[in-house]
């Protein structure tokens, strides 16, 4: 039988780049191990899920280009380690997966809003808030003003960007005739949200998932892609004004069931394949 593309895998909508899988990759091995991968071993590994030689080492120097990477040349090898920033990010996305939950069940009524205004050339600059702002958990209520449930740190995104002088941030309460639940539904779309979840149901709650795939290794880096790309998009909203059946618990206790079973073999496999390289002690590859 011929093997699927990564394409193939992905429904429809849900596409996922080499360099959501990248960050998969690195949050599940490189993250708190003080370790650097040899190129060669991160090609092998993607080849598991039909991504090219050439796909691995230009989303690698292009991490390395936005200072996510760090590169150590050992003889005729290169190996790629963690950048301070990269393992922000990462520490990030951990505490999304495995701390926030599926739903929001602790909101206390308060919102954190952004108010935003730049010139019209500085579109990059807005395009780049509107996206940190988006992985915050913010939703766009209208234009030049983003909402999100209970307190966010604003000002440090402003920061980061050098926007600081455009950005007015503070946090409040809904008054008459405003309800939480519009707000909600105003900023951000939950159908879209739920829409993805049913999308994870459906491809991984089956008996036997991704029965194409080359092993358990492919299994899970495909399956911590998709979850991460889903709880990135989820603003974790209150779960009081969520359907009552809303998806994202199932899908949740889905993704850790599988996450359990592909555990222990995905590690062993990665362990087979894998050369690392000791950073923080500058010892010698294993």
């Amino acid at each position: 039988m011929r093997a699927r593309s990564i394409g193939e895998r992905v429904p429809p909508g849900h596409p996922v780049r080499p360099q959501s899988l990248m960050l998969s990759f690195l949050g599940l091995y490189l993250l708190g191990r003080g370790t650097a991968v040899y190129s060669g071993s991160v090609i092998d590994v993607f080849a598991r899920v039909g991504v090219s030689e050439e796909a691995v080492r230009s989303t690698l120097s292009r991490m390395a280009r936005r200072g996510l990477l760090t590169r150590t040349r050992e003889g005729r090898k290169v190996y790629f380690g963690l950048t301070r920033h990269a393992t922000d990010v990462l520490e990030d996305g951990f505490r999304r997966v495995w701390d926030a939950g599926a739903v929001n069940r602790d909101w206390d009524g308060t919102w954190t809003l952004v108010g935003f205004s730049l010139p019209d050339g500085r579109w990059r600059d807005r395009h780049d808030l509107r996206s940190q702002l988006g992985w915050a958990g913010f939703g766009m209520l209208q234009h030049g003003l983003w909402i999100a449930p209970g307190v966010k740190d604003a000002a440090a995104i402003a920061e980061r960007l050098g926007l600081t002088e455009h950005v007015t941030v503070f946090t409040a309460q809904h008054a008459k005739p405003t309800e939480s639940a519009d707000l909600v539904h105003r900023a951000f779309d939950t159908d879209e949200i739920a829409a993805g979840y049913h999308a994870f149901l459906a491809r991984w709650d089956v008996p036997e998932p991704l029965p194409d795939a080359p092993d358990d290794l492919a299994r899970q880096l495909l399956l911590h892609t998709d979850w991460l790309q889903l709880v990135r998009r989820d603003p974790h909203l209150p779960a009081e004004h969520l359907d009552r059946d809303w998806p994202a618990i199932r899908a949740e206790s889905l993704f850790r069931r599988l996450d359990a079973r592909f555990r222990e073999p995905a590690a062993r496999l990665a362990a087979e394949v894998m050369d690392v390289l000791d950073v923080r002690s500058g010892g010698t590859p294993g």
